[in-house]
């Protein structure tokens, strides 16, 4: 027998689970699939190696739906300035120059998921199915029926895809991709400082990719340091100590000494865009949709304002009587991100084009850039407030306000 759902979101990670909360006190009857269970959070565990640079915007969100308590309850990292530079170009971007607490926040992004998936307990609409894998997807083209790897058979009105790059979901629905690969990786590498707590993130360009660090809670941070395949698996073939070596050599000074290096990964540079976000009782988010460049950090940021976005849709569809499975009433949800995401998605592309080569005149062009930016105080709020999230067309949920 099939159970009937309104909402059925394939994936419960951080974008798939927010979708569920944005949703949570409705009267839409929604269930999340998600595969793996993430594990429990101790506050004497080491971080995870995959962090994300929240904006307040994604704060906004996590607040207004309750679950932000859920990761001040466990660790987070404030950070209050974001420093950009290179040779001869340099701009700092301080909370103060906006009256601003924060630029932003880095957290674990398990304990993101772990926060939501919390706050998912509290509503009686919503179904979390967890651990549980989906063994077949069945679109018809007006909706579609799942089938549990447990037996259970879902009927659902509208699939959310939030099942990543690889999304079955967007498989399933024929929604096309337009995707590239980056000739370059990013080395993540989880590291103990010999400076005490931080409040700034900064990112420094040389010719073989940008640098980046991100303050963790503690004597703790997080480096990515992009180059190019070959070089990322020679790093990441050497022990730890060597490593730490080859990071004092590469890095700038104001790293401080790195004491240990506790923990490493890579993974590729790829761009991809879903060439529709929605059809008939479909609709993708998060990674589904679009991976961008990671540059900036954006990638959970604008998923987040995809959930947000989605359920702001569906709920005023729900209240308006209309079939929240229509094109027409998904379309307002594309119609509002697909735009949005792809001007984020060509800036970070001409950013990171810009800056990771060493041709003269770009290099003069970027410089003055910086410059510029640094020396004319709006231009340079202008480029924090985008940071942060509160540019553009944001769903109601990012401005700190309630659907339900």
């Amino acid at each position: 027998m099939k159970e009937e759902f309104d909402v059925v979101i394939a994936g419960g990670g951080m974008v798939g689970a927010a979708v569920a909360c944005c949703l949570g006190g409705g009267n839409l009857r929604v269930a999340v699939i998600e595969a793996q269970s993430p594990p429990a959070f101790s506050p004497e565990q080491p971080h995870d190696l995959r962090v994300s640079a929240l904006s307040i915007a994604s704060k906004n969100i996590l607040e207004t739906v309750g679950a932000w308590r859920g990761v001040t309850a466990r660790r987070y990292c404030p950070f209050r300035r974001m420093r950009v530079w290179e040779t001869a170009g340099d701009t700092l971007f301080d909370s103060d120059d906006i009256n601003c607490r924060e630029l932003g926040y880095i957290v674990e992004n398990r304990i993101t998921q772990l926060a939501l998936l919390e706050r998912l307990a509290d509503f009686s609409n919503v179904e979390l199915m967890m651990p549980q894998d989906i063994a077949k997807i069945d679109y018809n083209g007006v909706s579609s029926t799942l089938v549990l790897d447990n037996g259970r058979t879902l009927h659902a009105r509208l699939l959310v895809g939030a099942d990543g790059g690889q999304s079955r979901v967007r498989q399933a629905a024929g929604l096309g991709v337009t995707s590239w690969d980056y000739q370059q990786q990013a080395l993540v590498i989880y590291i103990e400082t010999g400076h005490p707590q931080q409040d700034i993130t900064w990112q420094r360009f040389v010719p073989s990719g940008p640098q980046a660090f991100l303050p963790l809670t503690g004597h703790y941070g997080s480096i990515v340091w992009y180059n190019s395949a070959d070089e990322v698996r020679r790093l990441q073939r050497l022990s730890y100590e060597d490593l730490k070596i080859e990071l004092t050599a590469a890095f700038p000074d104001c790293l401080g000494e790195v004491r240990k290096v506790l923990g490493v990964v890579s993974f590729p540079l790829r761009r991809q865009h879903a060439q529709r976000y929605v059809k008939q009782g479909v609709a993708l988010v998060g990674d589904a949709a679009h991976m961008i460049n990671p540059l900036a950090g954006q990638g959970v940021n604008i998923g987040l304002l995809d959930a947000a976005a989605l359920a702001e849709v569906l709920i005023e569809a729900a209240n308006q009587g209309k079939d929240i499975a229509d094109p027409a009433v998904l379309r307002g949800y594309e119609d509002q991100r697909r735009h949005e995401n792809l001007k984020m998605m060509t800036v970070m592309d001409v950013f990171y084009r810009a800056f990771s080569n060493d041709i003269l005149p770009v290099k003069l062009l970027r410089n003055f850039g910086l410059g510029f930016a640094q020396r004319v105080a709006p231009l340079r709020n202008k480029v924090m407030k985008a940071a942060m999230g509160l540019e553009g067309r944001l769903p109601k949920l990012a401005r700190g306000e309630r659907l339900l």
